[in-house]
């Protein structure tokens, strides 16, 4: 008889990273290649030999990079205990100290030396002039770092941490890790940079002469002058968070809750804007209501008045932002109003109320995670939006422009964009903490593991009206923004020759067939293929850090969880102008020199939009009741099998929200890509504002209406690929359809 014991000495997982360790050391290039991270050219050309793809073991074997040595030592101690039971003291013990060695050896010799040898004083005096330099972390570094860190984590493990779950433990280590690298670190470089001198020195005083400016803080739109870019992005947030909410409620009300029959063209037409560089909005509202927009000019006509420049400021940018941003409330909204439990509403049905006590004692407050989530979003988003506030803000200064305008205007003063980023961080800080104090810690769980068969009762009759008026009223002013979108991008010139023509498109889209195949000739192919390959890959990043960072905060009690969710909702918090400049300040020196390259997009995608995973994965979960973990744990299952089995089918709606929104804003972003974009990675919006800039709008709205077109097409095969979740089973009298 086969006994079969729970503490075996065969460990694959650990085994697995031993050899990840061994071949980024003695195979990959060790830094980074010049020809891009996505490239693999140096595999045939002239690697391992080649010093600019050579692997960390044969500098060392030349006698260059000897501060690399001393990782030797960590790579061989796992190997002293593969064959030691995990009970073994010995085994989390040496998994530690293999893991932390080698992780904080990489990050010292990173930080320690640069471009010029060593970055500290005190280590040139010690041991003299270092004579060699160091590059930024290649496929080596970063495969041998990683390993490290997962041996760590395995023997934090071991030791006991977490019940000893291994997958949930190495989560967190993960999440810790790329959220320090990638938010805390950028931000920190940019903190320092608030406070440096013209000579490079650091001064308090030059961090508070700039940050009480008077363009800053000032109040002068109180009695006619104009306010500071603090001020008006303030107001401008709060006012876009506030309506983008009510709006998305609004249009989630109508699906979920009416009898409206076109259902599926609102809930397509809700999406339409977020699939569209937001930007190009404001180009629609111009040819509307610009000073010689269609509207205008009509409406001057009939009135006898004369046209006025009264979208540009804080009306235009105002329009423009809750068109752009409306989608991301309903997208967050739709999942939280679905997931209210049908029987609940039924049972206050059945104890006597009216469908408008159902709702506002029973509907609405297990809707507060989703509004409260919906408002944040909003109010973040409006508060990094670049596109809208250049296109229509006028003399309505707000702090992104501000910012983007201190790094690449003439006056060049990193200082101020850094105190500037600093300001913007700390009002989405406060809007974050406000709305943790809103929720409090009352419980929202309507799903649980017990079977729930109901139908979520229609509106009341006073509350569908309203409703069902702004959502069809907004849908209409919708359909007619597009329309200008669409009919702008195919006459010759507005405004001056309106005459039908497709030379916008054969001049971004043309392609030519010869004998050697397919020549993309447009001149707008190479950012198009490009921002399609970033996005691509971002999108599954940022879904999957972003529903694993939502189950680690929403279903594990662990130690130091509170400062852990300080580092997600930091990253929650930072707009995309911050982001930009960080990064630009961070990244563009090693250990990490990634500026420039095609994957400091893909890192700023998913740190800018993993929010949206994150909040859709934590209003989800949180109508799931934990009991269902535990019925699969006290089953046998580990967490990892529970959170893939059980969770994420329950996750559909926050995984397609996650996905659809990555996705999307990778092909739309503008805020932090103006800032990283470079000569070999150019992304779509960058190209188009530089049409704007250029006055060719027609190439650019023809641009963006192909660019609509692509994503609509996307974001209905990842709605396939994910499907929906169901929680109501009983059919609709008549109608055929699954509530």
């Amino acid at each position: 008889m086969r006994i079969v014991t729970t503490d075996k000495t065969a460990h694959p997982v650990l085994i697995f990273w031993i050899l990840a360790g061994w071949v980024g050391f003695l195979l990959l290039p060790w830094y980074g290649v010049e020809d891009g991270f996505f490239t693999f050219e140096w595999l045939v050309d002239g690697w391992p030999f080649d010093e600019d793809y050579a692997p960390a073991a044969f500098l060392i074997g030349q006698g260059e990079k000897l501060w690399l040595a001393p990782l030797l030592l960590p790579l061989a101690l796992p190997l002293l205990i593969l064959n030691r039971r995990k009970s073994d003291p010995l085994y989390a013990q040496v998994l530690i100290l293999a893991g932390s060695l080698g992780f904080g050896w990489l990050i010292a010799q990173g930080f320690a030396i640069g471009i010029r040898g060593f970055n500290f004083a005190w280590l040139t005096a010690l041991f003299g002039d270092l004579g060699d330099r160091q590059f930024g972390m290649g496929y080596g570094a970063m495969v041998c770092a990683t390993a490290f860190l997962f041996l760590l984590t395995q023997g934090i493990a071991a030791r006991g941490a977490i019940n000893g779950d291994v997958f949930v433990v190495s989560a967190i280590g993960g999440v810790i890790v790329i959220v320090a690298a990638f938010v805390f670190f950028p931000i920190a470089k940019m903190l320092f940079a608030a406070f440096v001198t013209e000579d490079g020195a650091y001064s308090i005083s030059v961090f508070f002469a700039k940050f009480f400016d008077n363009r800053l803080w000032g109040l002068g739109c109180l009695w006619g002058a104009r306010c500071g870019a603090a001020w008006n992005s303030l107001f401008l947030a709060i006012a876009v968070g506030f309506l983008t909410t009510v709006l998305g409620l609004c249009f989630a009300l109508v699906v979920t809750r009416s009898g409206f029959r076109y259902k599926r063209a609102l809930r397509a037409l809700t999406v339409l804007p977020i699939i569209t560089p937001p930007f190009v909005i404001g180009l629609a509202l111009i040819l509307l209501f610009g000073l010689s927009g269609s509207v205008t000019v009509w409406a001057a006509d009939m009135l006898g008045v004369r046209p006025t420049r009264w979208l540009y400021g804080m009306p235009g940018v105002l329009i423009a932002q809750v068109l752009a941003f409306t989608p991301i409330a309903f997208l967050v909204l739709i999942g939280v109003v679905e997931g209210v439990s049908p029987s609940m509403e039924e049972a206050a049905q059945t104890l006597r109320a009216n469908r408008w006590q159902v709702f506002r004692t029973v509907s609405l407050p297990l809707m507060r995670p989703g509004l409260a989530n919906a408002f944040l979003l909003g109010f973040i988003e409006s508060m990094a939006d670049f596109g809208n506030p250049l296109v229509l803000g006028g003399n309505f200064d707000v702090l992104s422009t501000e910012i983007f305008f201190a790094i690449v205007g003439a006056q060049y003063d990193q200082g101020r964009a850094a105190v500037l980023a600093i300001v913007l961080l700390a009002f989405t800080l406060s809007a974050f903490y406000a709305q943790r104090a809103w929720l409090g810690k009352k419980s929202y769980t309507t799903v649980s593991g017990k079977g729930d068969s109901g139908v979520h009762p229609q509106m009341p009759l006073g509350l569908s009206l309203p409703v069902l008026t702004i959502a069809l009223g907004w849908g209409l002013f919708t359909c007619v923004v597009y329309a200008m979108i669409l009919y702008g991008s195919v006459v010759e010139l507005w405004g001056v020759n309106n005459s039908l023509t497709f030379k916008h498109y054969v001049t971004a889209f043309s392609v030519r067939f010869g004998e050697e195949g397919i020549h993309w000739t447009g001149a707008a192919w190479d950012s198009f293929w490009t921002t399609i390959m970033i996005a691509a890959i971002a999108a599954p990043l940022t879904a999957a850090v972003g529903l694993v960072t939502a189950y680690l905060l929403t279903r594990q009690d662990f130690a130091g969880k509170n400062a852990f969710e300080f580092g997600t909702m930091l990253s929650f918090a930072i707009p995309g102008t911050v982001i930009g400049v960080s990064y630009i300040l961070a990244f563009n020196v090693p250990p990490i020199e990634i500026t420039g390259t095609g994957i400091i997009l893909v890192i700023s995608f998913i740190f800018r939009n993993m929010p949206v995973g994150v909040r859709a994965g934590i209003a989800s979960m949180s109508q799931l009741d934990k009991s269902l973990d535990e019925s699969s744990l006290t089953l046998g299952a580990n967490s990892w099998q529970t959170f893939r089995r059980v969770i994420l089918p329950l996750l559909r709606p926050a995984i397609l929200a996650a996905l659809v929104y990555s996705f999307v804003r990778a092909m739309t972003a503008i805020s932090a890509v103006i800032f990283l974009v470079s000569a070999q990675y150019d992304m779509a919006t960058s190209y188009i504002i530089g049409r704007v800039e250029n006055n060719d709008y027609g190439l650019a709205i023809a641009y963006s209406t192909t660019l609509i077109f692509v994503m609509l097409a996307a974001v209905g095969l990842l709605q396939v690929m994910v499907g929906r979740v169901q929680i109501g089973r009983r059919m609709h009298h008549g109608s055929g359809e699954r509530e």
